[in-house]
């Protein structure tokens, strides 16, 4: 018999670096789960991915006991990684911030491909590049396709 899900619970945090203090703690411990024992299982299976903002999504079950899944890093993320920039310009259509090439956005699209709805690296690129323009940076050069 399976066991009954009783909900999800949708995070961020950083690899390796679970803690109890909110947001974790408040958010688990509302549901009965063991917040100490998930910090210790995330932060063993994110130590490969130190400090990146990873989402997570936690399944929790009627009997107090839970399963999650670690995504891959934000889009937002990856782009101010590459780009070299603190965060997102104030004024993304007046002010650019920074210029990622199509071959860096080709390699963010492959590396969230699993995460994201698309069936094409094409489509996922064009969503990159969205999120890119919606953030101040522009994409040099023409689309490849």
């Amino acid at each position: 018999m399976a066991k009954e899900v009783a909900g999800l619970i949708k995070l961020q945090i950083k690899g390796g670096a679970a803690n109890p203090s909110p947001p974790v703690g408040p958010a688990l411990g509302s549901k009965g789960i063991n917040i100490m024992d998930f910090c210790k299982a995330f932060n063993a299976r994110t130590q490969d991915k130190a400090g990146k903002v990873l989402p997570v999504v936690i399944t929790y079950y009627t009997d107090k006991s839970y399963d999650f899944i670690v995504k891959t890093p934000p889009v937002a993320v990856q782009l101010m990684e590459v780009a070299k920039v603190k965060g997102g310009s104030a004024e993304p259509n007046r002010k650019k911030i920074a210029e990622i090439t199509w071959e860096q956005v080709r390699t963010i699209a492959q590396d969230k491909m699993p995460d994201l709805n698309c069936f094409t690296i094409e489509a996922a690129m064009k969503l990159v590049a969205g999120t890119a323009r919606s953030m101040g940076i522009t994409v040099k050069g023409d689309f490849p396709g």
